[in-house]
């Protein structure tokens, strides 16, 4: 029951491609941003309202991202919030929020099959 206090599971597209860094000691992170879209109708017109939020991935997990997700593709993932505060160039203090990966399953769409393709080399389905 512990890992429901902090949990979050998201499905959305991934707004750009991976930013995937190696460190000297052989471990990886990986950084993107998703979008999740709702829809709702106010006033007899549908509205779309698009959230980004900000993903992190560690590990060998970090690498599998990064070989298997590009911008576009629809991802589900599974991880808990994080904030965090950082001083920028001016001396200001900045506050964030981000997610910090556990799992993920690239979910469908087209750049799931342009992956596999370059993947693998054969035509996609």
């Amino acid at each position: 029951m512990n890992n429901l206090r902090n949990h979050v599971l998201l499905i959305g597209n991934l707004g750009a491609d991976v930013e995937l860094k190696k460190f000297d000691n052989g471990n990886h992170v990986a950084r993107v941003t998703l979008a999740t879209n709702e829809r709702y109708k106010k006033n007899d017109e549908w509205v779309e309202e698009t959230q980004w939020h900000r993903l992190v991935v560690w590990g060998n997990l970090a690498e599998r991202l990064g070989r298997t997700a590009k911008k576009g593709s629809e991802l589900a993932v599974q991880g808990k919030l994080k904030y965090g505060s950082y001083e920028d160039k001016n001396g200001t203090t900045r506050e964030y929020a981000e997610i910090v990966i556990s799992e993920f399953m690239v979910t469908g769409g087209r750049k799931v099959k342009e992956a596999a393709t370059e993947q693998n080399g054969t035509k996609p389905f």
